[in-house]
C-alpha cells in the first residue's frame, strides 16, 4: 500500500526543488547526488524518495516549475501594446529571475542533460516564453513582425536578460527595472538601425 500524502507534502517537495538548485548550480547536476539533496534538506535519502524517484524527475521538476513560473509572469505583464508592452515584459521577466539564479543557472546547463522526452517537454516551455517575447517584439517593431530577424532580435534581447544574473549585483548600479529597460532600449534602436 503507498504510503499517504502528508499535509505539507508541497511545501516539502518545494523545498527539495530549491535545495537541489543550489546543489546542481554550485556542484553541477552530475556532480550533486540524492543523497547530498536529502542532507541539505535535513531527511534521510528513504524520505527524499517518498518525494521523487530520483535525481533526474527533480531536475525535471525543477527545471518545468522554474519555467511555468517565468511564462506565468510574462502573461500576465503582456497586456498594452507597442513599445509600452515590450518594456512590460522585459521588466516582469528580469524582476521574475530576481532570487532564481539558481534555477536559472541549472537550466542553462542542466537542462540538455535529461532524457529526450523530457527535454521535448521543457523546450515547449521555453518556445512559449520566446513566443511570447516574440510577439512584444513584432508589436514594438511591426516592420519586424513577418522578417527573418525577428527571432534573432528576439534572442538578442533574451541574451541581455538571462545572463544579467552572471554580472548585476544587488543595491549596486542600475536596479533590475532600470536595466531591463536599457536592454529593451537597446535592442529597439539596434533593430531599427539594422532594418534601416
Amino acid at each position: 500500500m503507498a504510503r499517504p500524502r502528508s499535509s505539507d507534502y508541497a511545501a516539502k517537495r518545494e523545498v527539495i526543488l530549491t535545495r537541489a538548485a543550489e546543489l546542481f548550480a554550485e556542484f553541477g547536476y552530475s556532480a550533486t547526488s540524492i543523497a547530498m539533496i536529502a542532507g541539505a534538506c535535513g531527511v534521510s535519502k528513504a524520505l527524499l524518495y517518498h518525494y521523487y524517484p530520483d535525481k533526474e524527475a527533480v531536475l525535471f521538476d525543477l527545471l518545468r516549475a522554474h519555467l511555468e513560473a517565468l511564462i506565468g509572469v510574462v502573461e500576465a505583464a503582456a497586456h498594452g501594446h507597442g513599445e509600452a508592452k515590450l518594456y512590460a515584459l522585459s521588466g516582469a521577466l528580469l524582476e521574475a529571475y530576481r532570487d532564481a539564479d539558481a534555477p536559472h543557472q541549472v537550466q542553462i546547463s542542466s537542462l540538455k542533460l535529461l532524457g529526450v522526452e523530457k527535454q521535448e517537454a521543457l523546450r515547449k516551455l521555453e518556445r512559449r516564453l520566446v513566443d511570447l517575447f516574440a510577439q512584444g517584439v513584432g508589436e514594438a517593431l511591426p516592420e519586424l513582425a513577418s522578417n527573418p530577424l525577428l527571432k534573432p532580435v528576439t534572442m538578442s534581447l533574451f541574451g541581455m536578460l538571462n545572463w544579467h544574473y552572471l554580472w548585476h549585483r544587488e543595491g549596486k548600479g542600475l536596479t533590475r527595472a532600470d536595466y531591463a529597460a536599457l536592454a529593451t532600449t537597446l535592442l529597439l534602436g539596434g533593430a531599427r538601425a539594422a532594418l534601416a
